[in-house]
């Protein structure tokens, strides 16, 4: 029974070499058992193959033999410890082996035994038998501990790998690393235009390390390209170094015959020439004097490779297996040309001229009757040799007109040349170019003869028969046309070219005739008609400078093949095509045709008489007007396009007249009502406008109409009526935002604050979505230094109206005037997070930002808002900041295509323009201007309705020039 129970012992504790050597001296205690040291050697070898070194040694310290079965020893309270008991396993077995590993350490100070160091879990805070002697059971025993940890520490190793690249895997997803942030960012760097990369900001120094003072680090500035070479063209092109150059004595001479010059005057030219001069000696010393082949190293020079000149070193490989594919494709197929031109060129190329000229001779040889291998031949050859090449070319293949077109190019002389084509078209009678190239060489007369001759001998060639026809008197000329039509009947442009003629003859009632029985013709003969084909004829007419036959043709041909629903929109789509390409009489046939179709639509009027204005003439825009106001009786716009065009040219009382008419078709007009009164007031007839605003008050009576009243008013400085019409307006229209505006704009210039202020206020109550009443009163409260009351009037402001970055911006101009540049700031950032394509608050944060980072801030506006004039404008002056004047100007461009209504960015290109732009440069802008008539914009607002520039108030040269010096200064 106690063997099995010593068995099982053994295989629990087969990992614990310390456990073992406890049991087995264990085994040596028992008096009853006999044959002890047989007993241990079976069971070391069961535990482990090898053999334990511990059979005759000491037992381990704090041994208490029978201590585990409940024998008990001689312990002491130092051995067991306070509050402990004494059956309690000693302590000594855990004492600090490390401290004993170091024979040559000195002792370690006594550490603290008290009661209060004591711990019931880990015993004392340090160890109380760390000092005893280490010896090599002990060492054996920490061997065997480290192997169990380590194969229990296998065990698990998957497991925790696992559970520890999940932790980082979900540690990295809450905080990313920076490369792991910054990845989509590389990606798009790849489709980065060069601009996007010329536009990366430079890195400022931001570094703060302290630089000694009295060493300062010897800074050099480059010398800029243009100052080198204007240096160069004053002294002769000669540069000189002054200083860090060893040279020789002045005055001596070197080995190639070059006098060395002195210190600071040595000239670089020089240099270069002696450096290509001493080249040349080198390259002489390693040639060979029989063959003339240099043995220079191949690397160094590529002339050692067969004869062969390459380009550079990868060509060399390359053009070796060129030759030899070419030399077997000639060899396998001797009769196959391309292959022996491309060997000729090949060495061509190479710089093997004669080789060339010897290959593409025997391709001649062999391939006789192929034109190309002739041509090629006469183009490797001298002139002298490459006439006598093309003759025997000619012999061979008397029918190439390539070759008969060679040989004319290689005469100098024009007899000589029409010998040659006289001859060509003895062999070739029916080749069309023969005859256009002989026609070319020749007089009108004799060309004529000689058109006749090419008409009979090529009947089927169009250009010929119209070239004939050119040439020929009216009558002749009709004839000629005739039988081209019978000999060609299925082409169009013979039609044409008769219209034509007709036409050059003042016989313009036949062109159009002549144009329907084209079509009429070319039907029976089953040709198709295509509109696009003939619309492009048409085109070309108009830019021969043939008009009526390009609008016969437009009339005959706008409406084949276009559906009835769709032929409004195709219309208009061919007169944007036709403005477009600059044929404006074909667009202004297309204009006609469409109104005769649809004469009651007012967009179509009012498309082409924008035409008229911008491509006409003021007779062709005003009658087209006239027959607008017929048909569309009620459409105001073409009335007050029709008033306003007799206005502008000076004739009012006619204006006057258009004006009562229009009244007489729309009696109860606002439109015509204010342009009436306006008519009046700009001519200095201010009665009469009363008068005429007193009628449209009584007989329209609108918010618009009283608030005209009024502004009339305030222009004649009688600011009481002004006040007067107002506060009725105000009882008929309580909601109409002007009338409170113009109320405190009025009240504030007669020095009533407190009065405009409550205007203000009750404004904003009835018209909280009204953006310049809040504006208006915070800018009021900001003149009295109420800088927080303005600040809270546009926070109230921001909470009615979120999204509306015009307060945002009068927001962020607020602080910036109080100097909180910080709030500012975070005023921006908040702006930008609500209203992120606003190009407004884009454009505030390029110049609210530090120089060097406005290009960066720049590029991320264009990539919110890229097709916002405010930002592209931004963009345009900070050029203009940084003396960039072509990339300005190209902006400015960009900017007024982008949004022509901005005043602002007219005003602003005028400014650039007239301090760095030619005169010229500065009419077409103003014309272009003009032309664009803007209406909105932050400081052409403001010049438009100041109360001082309203007798100018229409002129907008005028108003452009005086919003361009109100605008800020570059900053």
């Amino acid at each position: 029974m106690f063997f099995h129970f010593l068995r099982s012992l053994l295989f629990t504790v087969v990992f614990n070499q310390l456990f073992v050597n406890i049991v087995l001296t264990k085994l040596a205690l028992f008096p009853g058992i006999k044959k002890g040291k047989q007993i241990k050697m079976n069971v070391q070898n069961l535990v482990n193959k090898k053999k334990k070194a511990f059979i005759g040694m000491t037992a381990p310290p704090g041994y208490v033999p029978g201590l585990g079965r409940g024998a008990t020893g001689f312990t002491t309270r130092s051995d067991i410890g306070p509050a402990r008991d004494a059956s309690d396993i000693s302590d000594e077995r855990h004492k600090n082996f490390n401290k004993g590993k170091s024979g040559d350490r000195q002792e370690e100070e006594e550490e603290d035994l008290n009661e209060s160091n004591f711990d019931e879990f880990t015993g004392y805070g340090g160890s109380l038998f760390g000092g005893g002697p280490y010896d090599k059971e002990d060492e054996e025993a920490d061997i065997v501990y480290e192997s169990i940890d380590k194969r229990m520490d296998e065990r698990r190793k998957i497991k925790r790998e696992e559970r520890l690249k999940e932790e980082i895997k979900r540690y990295r997803m809450e905080k990313p690393k920076i490369q792991q942030q910054f990845e989509d960012i590389k990606r798009e760097l790849g489709t980065m235009s060069p601009d996007d990369w010329s536009a990366i900001p430079d890195v400022a120094n931001m570094t703060r390390t302290k630089k000694n003072k009295n060493t300062r680090a010897e800074r050099f500035t480059p010398v800029p390209d243009s100052m080198i070479e204007r240096i160069a063209s004053q002294q002769g092109h000669s540069t000189y170094a002054s200083s860090g150059i060893q040279t020789a004595l002045p005055g001596t001479a070197t080995s190639l015959g070059m006098k060395t010059p002195a210190p600071g005057e040595l000239d670089l030219l020089q240099i270069g020439v002696a450096k290509n001069s001493m080249l040349g000696v080198k390259l002489d010393q390693a040639s060979d004097s029989v063959t003339g082949q240099t043995v220079v190293d191949p690397k160094g020079y590529l002339t050692d490779l067969n004869s062969i000149t390459p380009r550079n070193l990868g060509d060399v490989g390359d053009i070796k297996k060129a030759r030899l594919l070419l030399q077997s494709v000639t060899n396998t197929n001797p009769k196959h040309a391309p292959g022996w031109i491309a060997a000729a060129r090949l060495e061509e190329v190479t710089g093997k001229l004669q080789q060339a000229r010897n290959i593409i001779v025997k391709a001649c040889e062999v391939c006789p009757n192929n034109e190309d291998v002739w041509i090629e031949a006469a183009r490797l050859q001298p002139s002298e040799m490459a006439k006598s090449i093309i003759a025997k070319a000619v012999r061979n293949l008397p029918q190439s007109v390539k070759i008969w077109d060679k040989a004319v190019q290689l005469e100098d002389d024009t007899m000589a040349k029409r010998r040659v084509l006289r001859k060509a078209l003895e062999n070739i009678p029916n080749s069309v170019k023969l005859w256009k190239d002989a026609v070319e060489l020749e007089e009108p007369g004799d060309a004529r003869i000689l058109l006749g001759r090419a008409v009979e001998c090529c009947p089927t060639s169009v250009e010929l028969w119209c070239a004939l026809a050119k040439l020929e008197t009216y009558e002749n000329a009709r004839k000629v046309l005739n039988k081209a039509r019978q000999k060609i009947p299925t082409d169009r442009k013979i039609w044409i070219n008769a219209a034509r003629l007709e036409e050059a003859n003042n016989n313009k009632e036949m062109v159009h005739k002549i144009i329907e029985r084209a079509l009429t013709s070319l039907k029976a003969n089953m040709v198709e008609i295509n509109r696009e084909l003939w619309l492009k004829e048409a085109e070309e007419c108009d830019h021969a400078e043939s008009p009526i036959t390009c609008q016969a043709i437009v009339r005959t041909v706008i409406a084949i093949g276009v559906e009835t629903e769709d032929r409004k929109h195709t219309w208009m789509e061919d007169a944007d095509s036709f403005t477009a390409n600059k044929a404006y009489v074909a667009a202004r046939a297309v204009f006609a045709y469409t109104l005769t179709v649809f004469p009651t639509k007012k967009s179509i009027w009012q498309r082409a008489a924008f035409f008229e204005k911008n491509h006409g003439t003021i007779e062709q825009y005003e009658s087209l007007l006239q027959r607008a106001v017929t048909y569309c009786p009620k459409a105001e716009v073409l009335w007050l396009m029709r008033a306003k065009s007799k206005w502008l040219a000076g004739n009012v009382p006619e204006a006057r007249s258009i004006l009562n008419d229009a009244f007489g078709a729309n009696p109860n007009s606002e439109e015509i009502w204010i342009a009436a009164i306006t008519l009046e007031s700009k001519n200095n007839e201010h009665e009469r406008a009363r008068k005429l605003l007193q009628k449209a008050r009584e007989t329209a009576g609108t918010a618009r109409v009283w608030m005209k009243s009024a502004r009339l008013e305030w222009c004649l400085s009688n600011l009481a009526g002004a006040l007067q019409t107002i506060q009725y307006g105000l009882g008929k229209f309580p909601e109409f935002p002007k009338f409170y505006l113009m109320k405190g704009q009025i009240e504030l210039q007669q020095g009533y604050k407190e009065k405009a202020r409550n205007t203000y206020d009750l404004g904003i109550k009835r018209c909280p979505e009204c953006i310049p009443l809040w504006v208006s009163l915070a800018t009021l409260e900001t003149l009295d230094d109420n800088i927080t009351k303005a600040r809270s009037i546009l926070e109230k402001a921001r909470v009615r109206n979120p999204k509306n970055d015009e307060l945002w911006v009068n927001a962020i101009r607020l602080e910036v005037k109080a100097g909180n540049d910080n709030v500012a700031q975070a005023l921006l950032a908040r702006a930008l997070q609500t209203c992120p394509k606003s190009g407004i608050l884009w454009s505030e944060c390029i110049f609210m930002a530090p120089r060097p980072a406005r290009k960066t801030k720049s590029v991320d506006g264009l990539k919110n808002c890229d097709n916002d004039a405010h930002i592209v404008l931004a963009v345009a002056r900070l050029f203009w900041l940084e003396r960039k004047m072509k990339k300005a100007k190209e902006w400015f461009i960009k900017a007024v295509k982008l949004n022509p209504d901005l005043g602002d960015t007219w005003a602003t290109y005028y400014k650039f323009t007239a301090a760095h732009g030619t005169e010229d440069e500065l009419k077409v802008l103003v014309e272009k201007c003009v032309q664009a008539d803007p209406h909105h914009g932050e400081y052409w607002c403001k010049t438009c309705k100041c109360i001082d520039n309203w007798r100018i108030d229409g002129n907008t040269e005028l108003m452009l020039k005086l919003c361009a010096k109100s605008l800020p200064e570059l900053r």
